[in-house]
């Protein structure tokens, strides 16, 4: 992979994370791998946009919905049936879906996933939660 899709695969459950809109204009700028620096300086742009947009229960569902994706064939039924309980329930000010998925993660060891801004930004939210207890 080159160098600019290694940094969108970072970014991309982030960006859906906080907005559809924002990760479509990254697709459409990745969609023939034809990186220039113009198109360098717009994603860099847009993510710095999206960083901008708080998350919302529907682009926080969107995007664990995706995350889900790595786990659903290789969870056992009780981590199935967390994860709906948890989807069910989701708000964004009270959000235990993302730390459900980011265990999740490192219990499988997904990769592709351990190296996500957006799982990498849980953990590091929860270690401060768990630092303020």
């Amino acid at each position: 992979m080159t160098a600019w899709q290694v940094k969108w695969a970072e970014h991309k459950y982030w960006v859906m994370a906080h907005s559809q809109q924002l990760y479509n204009q990254i697709r459409v700028l990745a969609k023939n791998n034809d990186w220039s620096d113009e198109t360098a300086v717009t994603f860099e742009n847009l993510l710095q946009e999206a960083a901008l947009q708080v998350p919302t229960r529907k682009t926080l569902t969107t995007a664990y919905e995706h995350v889900w994706g790595y786990f659903k064939k290789i969870a056992t039924p009780e981590e199935k049936n967390d994860y709906l309980r948890r989807l069910a329930v989701l708000e964004v000010d009270n959000d235990q879906l993302g730390s459900f998925l980011k265990n999740l993660t490192l219990k499988y060891q997904v990769t592709y996933l351990m190296h996500s801004r957006l799982i990498r930004e849980i953990q590091e939210e929860q270690e401060k939660n768990e630092t303020l207890a």
